[in-house]
């Protein structure tokens, strides 16, 4: 039996396979409002033959977006927003629906990727970031404001309050961005942590917002629904955050009811030299995996079936996340299943697609006509 095709259970929420669609952002929501670019692009991938579907990093605060496009949820127009495509997605399509929930910190008020991504001034409609420290993210950029203890509070009761929303709407699980040099890692990483106070100094103050925000979540959040995190594990960037002080933040993280890591890196620092090929973060989530036992999920360059294969059968990872590869390849489930010798879940309108040589790609199906 293929590895990558069997079920894994993760708190109450059990997964028919391995296989997650990683949370891609899309920069196309109106003022933080879900439209009909997120309707066509989560329904599309919500039949992909994953096992869970994870909506984009979707902001707790408009000032916590990245770029004017980011997707959030903060309000009941954001809120409102989503209903309708999650009804739709549940419909027709047996995935897991998490959400990654985020805030960007001081790599916020950006243009959009394919605007050039750089700072938006104030005077071109940006608007003032917030970081631990008052430390640009890249030199001649204007700094954030150092978060003091009101604004820590806001945003903490901002994500309580998006985890809320996320279980009114009816989302299977939540994955926390502590990664890509966003806010919580910005709190982690001793290069944008530059705090004399009980959050920054030691690795045990750094990590101490981060597990206040996920303490916090996981509160709030239903006990029997998964609650993850993503991290970056190094910052490829000598002096930064590193594998090391990954795992201790898991092992706490661990302590406080964390259902999966899920494994990237990079982001905190454009200084950063990434070591780029193929699953070249896997030994990440190998080394956290065997460090802690908590479930994790690697992220990063898996484009090929058999590829996941390994990663999942020798047991670096218990998951694998897929963005550029199911963007490209929307049925990279179907495919892999074909190849692999697995199953996948797919609506009745799609069985007459499934190969003559694979009769059971789609489980037991009937189809006739007169």
């Amino acid at each position: 039996m293929s590895a990558l095709f069997s079920p894994i259970k993760l708190r109450g929420l059990e997964l028919a396979n391995r296989i997650m669609v990683s949370p891609m952002c899309q920069y196309s929501a109106d003022n933080g409002a879900a439209n009909d670019w997120h309707f066509t692009h989560i329904n599309m991938l919500a039949l992909s033959g994953a096992a869970m579907f994870c909506i984009e990093a979707t902001h707790v605060e408009p000032i916590g977006r990245i770029t004017p496009g980011c997707l959030g949820l903060w309000d009941d127009a954001t809120e409102s927003a989503l209903k309708p495509i999650l009804v739709s997605v549940r419909k027709h399509s047996k995935t897991a629906v998490a959400m990654q929930l985020a805030h960007a910190g001081r790599k916020g008020s950006s243009y959009r990727p394919w605007e050039g991504g750089q700072q938006i001034p104030l005077a071109q409609g940006g608007w003032q970031t917030v970081a631990p420290s008052a430390i640009s993210h890249k030199e001649g950029e204007a700094p954030p404001a150092a978060l003091d203890a009101a604004g820590l509070t806001r945003i903490r009761d901002a994500f309580v309050d998006a985890a809320r929303r996320a279980h009114r709407l009816g989302i299977d699980a939540l994955e926390l961005h502590g990664a890509h040099g966003y806010l919580l890692h910005q709190f982690l990483s001793p290069l944008s942590n530059h705090r004399t106070d009980q959050y920054g100094g030691s690795i045990e103050n750094r990590m101490r917002y981060p597990l206040e925000v996920f303490e916090a979540v996981r509160a709030a959040f239903p006990a029997d629904k998964p609650v993850g995190v993503r991290v970056s594990a190094t910052d490829w960037v000598g002096g930064g955050w590193d594998l090391e002080q990954t795992i201790a933040f898991a092992q706490e993280l661990k302590r406080r009811g964390a259902d999966w890591i899920d494994m990237s890196s990079g982001g905190v620092s454009p200084l950063q030299k990434i070591a780029l090929g193929p699953g070249y973060q896997v030994p990440f989530a190998q080394a956290v995996k065997h460090a802690t036992g908590l479930p994790t999920i690697t992220v990063g360059l898996i484009t090929e079936a058999r590829q996941a294969e390994e990663i999942v059968a020798s047991g670096k990872a218990d998951m694998v996340a897929l963005a550029r590869g199911m963007l490209y390849d929307p049925r990279w489930g179907w495919h892999a299943g074909a190849e692999l010798g697995g199953q996948v879940s797919a609506p009745p309108q799609y069985w007459r697609s499934q190969p003559s040589t694979q009769k059971e790609l789609f489980g037991k199906t009937t189809f006739g006509a007169r």
